[in-house]
């Protein structure tokens, strides 16, 4: 790239985010850390950035990569920041009231940030390349240990559960004659009806003693008999009476 090549000018596929509300001092301090970056290099250095100007611009980047993609065919492996700039945008005024009747005055900066995306070349690439294929095997191997150790676990916990299931009967283990606590039996049910039947030869036992105390017809006739002896006696008696007189 030539010296003095305007920016609306350089080569790659850009995206760009217009009125951005922070001031322009702040979004280059955060395009600082991504220029001249691999656009994955990029993207993970912007996620974990402490900044908010951070999260516009990855989505900024984002976009930058999709276009480059889409319009222009471009792979997406291959591409790094090639140019990233932030311009001042218009500056919003508002008032402040202050002591003794002043205003102070408020400026709320905004900014257009750039971001240019480019294809790497071969020797940037291949380096690049290179660079992941040594790493790639060290995370492999940490990822493989960190599963082996899984499986382990995973293995304890299948055995501890086998042994809890072994110790545990079984339902075909368990007698199907023994007797459920709480059901009655047939022992009690004989026992019970046993008692019953003797409480109904008691109650009607009773019944008939009592039946038997009532006045029968010839209890009845030998009182009427009584009564009228009783009587005829005194009617005796009263005529001797009268004839002594």
């Amino acid at each position: 790239m030539a010296f003095g090549t305007k920016t609306n000018e350089r080569p790659g596929t850009r995206a760009q985010v217009r009125y951005s509300r922070m001031s322009a001092t702040k979004a280059r301090e955060v395009l600082d850390l991504v220029r001249g970056k691999h656009v994955a290099e990029a993207d993970s250095i912007l996620r974990f950035s402490e900044r908010d100007s951070a999260i516009v611009i990855r989505k900024c980047l984002a976009s930058a990569v999709a276009n480059a993609q889409a319009n222009d065919e471009q792979d997406p492996d291959a591409l790094y920041v090639s140019a990233c700039y932030a311009d001042e945008g218009p500056t919003l005024k508002r008032w402040r009231p202050r002591a003794r009747g002043r205003a102070t005055r408020i400026r709320k900066r905004t900014c257009h940030i750039t971001v240019i995306v480019s294809r790497m070349d071969a020797d940037a690439l291949r380096h690049w390349q290179e660079q992941q294929a040594r790493v790639t095997p060290a995370a492999a191997g940490r990822a493989r240990r960190r599963g082996g150790a899984t499986a382990d676990r995973r293995a304890r916990v299948a055995k501890s559960r086998a042994a809890q299931t072994d110790a545990e009967p079984r339902d075909a283990d368990v007698d199907e004659t023994a007797e459920v606590p709480g059901e009655p039996t047939e022992e009690t049910i004989e026992a019970v009806e046993d008692v019953a039947a003797e409480t109904e030869a008691e109650s009607e036992v009773d019944a008939t003693a009592e039946v038997s105390g009532e006045p029968t017809e010839a209890t009845i006739e030998e009182a009427e008999m009584e009564a009228d002896a009783q009587s005829g006696e005194a009617t005796d008696a009263q005529s001797d009476e009268e004839e002594e007189k």
